[in-house]
């Protein structure tokens, strides 16, 4: 089942954005696609009540008769929105669960030095560092006007991460998800540009969700040395990971402390009960927001 995460330590930065567009493109090929919202704003959960139901369907997390969180049965591609502030072992679950981190990013000081501190630390990570989980960056609101994209390009071949692409910034954006929809659902020539935009993010993207042969993808530039576009395969690498998504999840049991999961006869990991008087299928209704995670 791949996993693509959408990781960023700063709040603000578009992966709400990213992470609901991804799961949209990925219903839109047919698939079965849950959309994991693991941020306590619930950006991406709040998205999905707004979502027509003549439109491809995304699926959020179930909860069981015991109040455990799990993926619905059937789906077979998975979407993880993270929370900002996301580091130390809880970053390290979520990438032992993932194919794939993406990670927003907009053009400013404050957000390239942010990221900056982000991938240093996915960088210690053995299954980044050793390409097994593949890292990605993209531009987020960029202003055509500016040397924005340029200034993100040279900064992301500064720290030797492989740079995909750029968003623009427009009312397309925020105009569909207060709808529940995104540019893959728009009609007509309304969101042609910001299709364009989205091609080379998922043309890198393809493979990896299994959607298309790796020898069949043109590579943006490489991350690794000589930033040959052949330097390393896009191939999907079978991994040592973890055995499920859900150690990832123990972050939605606001407060307890890490510990070891219980796995189910398939050998899939579920997350502790929610703590008691909390919503069993979102236990941040009742929590403050420490963080914030702007949806555009």
């Amino acid at each position: 089942m791949p996993v693509i995460a959408v990781v960023n330590h700063k709040g603000g930065s578009g992966k709400s954005t990213l992470a609901t567009h991804l799961a949209a493109w990925l219903a839109r090929q047919g698939l079965m696609v849950m959309l994991g919202d693991m941020d306590r704003q619930q950006s991406a959960r709040t998205w999905l009540k707004q979502r027509d139901p003549s439109l491809p369907a995304i699926l959020p997390w179930t909860a069981d008769h015991r109040g455990v969180l799990r993926p619905p049965t059937g789906v077979t591609h998975v979407v993880l929105d993270t929370p900002a502030g996301m580091h130390g072992l809880e970053l390290a679950k979520v990438v032992m669960s993932a194919d794939a981190v993406i990670m927003p990013v907009c053009s400013s000081f404050f957000d390239r030095d942010s990221a900056a501190s982000c991938i240093t630390e996915l960088m210690t990570l053995p299954r980044v560092a050793s390409r097994k989980c593949r890292l990605g960056v993209v531009g987020m609101r960029i202003d055509a006007r500016t040397h924005s994209a340029q200034t993100l390009r040279q900064w992301a071949l500064s720290m030797q991460v492989l740079f995909l692409g750029v968003l623009r910034q427009t009312q397309v954006y925020v105009r569909g998800l207060e709808n529940g929809q995104t540019v893959f659902d728009l009609t007509g020539s309304a969101a042609q540009v910001d299709l364009e935009q989205w091609e080379p993010i998922l043309q890198w993207l393809r493979p990896i969700a299994q959607l298309t042969p790796a020898g069949e993808q043109t590579r943006p530039e490489s991350r690794r040395e000589n930033f040959s576009p052949d330097h390393h395969s896009m191939d999907r690498i079978p991994a040592a990971r973890a055995n499920s998504l859900m150690p990832a999840q123990e972050a939605l049991a606001h407060g307890d402390l890490l510990s070891k999961f219980a796995k189910e006869h398939s050998g899939r990991g579920v997350i502790p009960p929610p703590t008691a008087g909390a919503d069993s299928v979102n236990p941040f209704r009742s929590k403050p927001d420490y963080h914030s995670d702007a949806l555009i």
